[in-house]
């Protein structure tokens, strides 16, 4: 059977296919890789390197026939496994680094089962490209509106709740497996390549109607060691925005609850004290110490509320020149305020999606 090349994998190109399969090695895969990818590596990353040296050091011929052996018995393990119950009608969409051998090798032999199998020519590269390309030379055109607050004031969780009640949102944290300030990363789960940030964001601007609003964070340009493409963090500068209230110790104990784990690992601690723009000085950090070591979270959350973070939000907002759609005032913290919140910034929403859509 002949194997089709396509030359683009973007959201509708794929969407043809059953499985779009990325045989490179797992550590090539966690790096970055088309949405929905599976890996079905026929070299693991040790025989990558074992095949690549033999390559280098010794010949171009030893290095080409010990690597056929080793993709041969993984690509039988893949049809013996992952690929076993797929029916005869399955279509496949295959792609290695740059569209060479390994993703040929891979292809021959499904297409020889009977699958209609495709490649990607020029394999990751080509992809990669394609998201550079739109990420960073194209005008994306949302109509967003900033979901803005202290930090510990329930963002986070009232964006979560108007994402369920049908508003459009875009979880750049999520996204970015981090929690968008100094203390915000989570202390056993790394943050993504950035390149598989920019795989996952460009799927998610994918997916929005340029229609209606977009709510998003307030987040920085930067979002723990993610940088936001440029032409989405100009859109953000000028978005106009809803604010977030809640008091200072209904704050302290949300982000004792929430930044826990941080707080109790004294590695990822002292990291993000390292990391503080202003150094707060001996004594005050020594205090801070002394509030991880008892285990003390609130106190310790309300330290640095009150002396690091609210500080730093009243500089920002002294230069914010975004207009403010509205103020949203909580008393507590609990379910039941974050659900009143949600349903106070999906009015502003529907508001906005009805000066969107303009006359009828």
């Amino acid at each position: 059977m002949d194997i089709e090349v396509i030359t683009t994998a973007g959201a509708a190109d794929v969407a043809r296919f059953d499985a779009i399969i990325d045989v490179r090695s797992p550590a090539e895969f966690a790096e970055d890789h088309v949405p929905g990818a599976i890996n079905l590596p026929v070299l693991d990353n040790d025989e990558r390197a074992e095949v690549g040296t033999l390559y280098v050091q010794q010949s171009a011929f030893l290095a080409r026939r010990i690597g056929a052996a080793k993709v041969a018995r993984n690509v039988a393990r893949h049809l013996e496994t992952a690929l076993k119950d797929r029916p005869a009608n399955f279509k496949p969409l295959v792609y290695c680094w740059r569209g060479g051998q390994r993703s040929n090798a891979m292809a021959t032999i499904l297409s020889q089962v009977g699958w209609r199998t495709a490649l990607l020519a020029g394999g990751y590269k080509t992809y990669r490209r394609a998201v550079q390309a739109r990420l960073y030379d194209e005008a994306w055109p949302l109509k967003l509106v900033l979901l803005d607050g202290g930090t510990g004031s329930g963002k986070t969780a009232i964006l979560h709740r108007l994402a369920e009640r049908g508003v459009q949102t875009l979880d750049l944290e999520g996204l970015a497996n981090h929690r968008g300030s100094l203390f915000g990363g989570f202390a056993d789960a790394p943050q993504p390549h950035q390149k598989m940030f920019e795989s996952t964001l460009l799927a998610a601007l994918d997916g929005l109607d340029p229609a209606r609003p977009v709510l998003v964070e307030a987040e920085s340009s930067k979002i723990g060691e993610i940088n936001l493409p440029p032409a989405l963090w100009g859109l953000m500068k000028d978005a106009p925005r809803v604010e977030i209230v809640a008091p200072l110790e209904e704050r302290a104990s949300f982000l004792a609850m929430t930044y826990g784990d941080i707080a109790r690992n004294r590695r990822a601690l002292e990291e993000a004290f390292r990391r503080l723009p202003t150094h707060p000085g001996r004594e005050r950090l020594e205090s801070w110490r002394a509030l991880a070591e008892a285990d003390d979270q609130e106190a310790l959350a309300q330290a640095l509320v009150e002396l690091h973070y609210d500080p730093a939000y009243a500089r920002a907002r002294k230069k914010d020149a975004r207009p403010r759609l509205r103020t949203v005032m909580l008393e507590t913290l609990n379910p039941a305020d974050l659900d009143g919140a949600a349903d106070a910034v999906a009015g502003v929403m529907n508001d906005r999606e009805g000066v969107s859509a303009g006359p009828g």
